[in-house]
Formats: C-alpha cells, sequence, structure tokens
C-alpha cells in the first residue's frame, strides 16, 4: 500500500454494499480533468457540465487551432504550458465524488455512505448528498500529508473552514 514518509496511508479505499471494491489515490488526482480549483469553486456560480459537449468543444477548438496555425507548436503554447505548471503548483484543489461512488456500483438496497476518519470516527450521509461532496486533495500545491490523504468537504462549502479531515475509508451501507 502506498503510503506518506509516516506511514499514513495514500489511497482510500470504497467498499461494502458494492459491486467492486476500489482504491481511490489522491496523489493521481492533480492529473485528473476533473479536479476543481477550491479557490474559486465555492464563490462562483456553479454549471452543470455537459462532458461530451466540453469534450467535443475542446477538440473542435484544438483541430480550428491547427487549421489556423498549423500542426506545428508556436511558443504560446509554451507559454500556456507553463502557465497550467505554475497554477498546479500553487493551487488548492479537490475532485467531486460522484464518479468514483458510480464506478464502484452501489447496490440498489444501499441507503448510506460512511466515512471512516483516521481519528476513528465516522461520518454518515444517504447517498444522494455523498455524491456531491467533494474531496480536498491539495493546498498550495502541496498533498495533504497532515490529515491526509483527503479532506471531506461538503458541496456548498458549508465546513471549507472545518473539513472532515483524515479519510481513510468509504464503506457504503
Amino acid at each position: 500500500m502506498r503510503q506518506f514518509g509516516g506511514g499514513i496511508p495514500l489511497i482510500i479505499p470504497i467498499k461494502g454494499n458494492v459491486d467492486y471494491t476500489i482504491t481511490l489515490d489522491p496523489g493521481t488526482w492533480i492529473f485528473d480533468d476533473r479536479k476543481i480549483d477550491l479557490n474559486t469553486y465555492f464563490t462562483e456560480v456553479q454549471e452543470e457540465k455537459d462532458e461530451l459537449g466540453d469534450y467535443v468543444k475542446a477538440t473542435s477548438k484544438h483541430w480550428s487551432r491547427e487549421i489556423m496555425e498549423g500542426a506545428t507548436y508556436p511558443p504560446t503554447l509554451k507559454t500556456e504550458r507553463k502557465f497550467k505548471k505554475t497554477e498546479l503548483l500553487n493551487g488548492t484543489f479537490g475532485i467531486v465524488l460522484e464518479p468514483f461512488l458510480k464506478n464502484a456500483g452501489i447496490k440498489e438496497d444501499a441507503r448510506e455512505v460512511v466515512f471512516g476518519t483516521a481519528a476513528g470516527e465516522e461520518h454518515r450521509f444517504p447517498i444522494e448528498d455523498a455524491y456531491r461532496m467533494i474531496f480536498k486533495f491539495s493546498e498550495t500545491g502541496k498533498p495533504l500529508t497532515e490529515d491526509g490523504p483527503a479532506w471531506l468537504l461538503f458541496q456548498d462549502g458549508s465546513n471549507a473552514d472545518d473539513p472532515i479531515k483524515g479519510i481513510r475509508s468509504i464503506t457504503i451501507v
């Protein structure tokens, strides 16, 4: 099992009343396009995302750029990459739990999601609420090594100043 230097597990299992027991590795989420910028997420108006539509728009934009500028990589692309790198090195990010819970295949008779912490606490929520919750996995460009690897935030940000820390497991009951 991957661990931080002090022996803190880096992975979080989703287990219980599911079709598939899966493990989450917050260390890889920094590269996930679904990550959200927590510096702005709770202050901006949230819009429903159309993932297929967004993909088509991004592909079309790339295709149009290649037609207009050619397939070579002008200096502007290097500048864009440098900006993205700076954003990743300094950003505070989270990720919505819904896709992970759906990938585990929650069974029809399941009613709650129980988040277990390093302190031995259990936090129970209805499945519908858990879909919208967010795992904070980095702060100012660094993984959450203290009380990590992820902190649980409510979708409305009401617990952003006092998140549920040290999540070690997700059990569907």
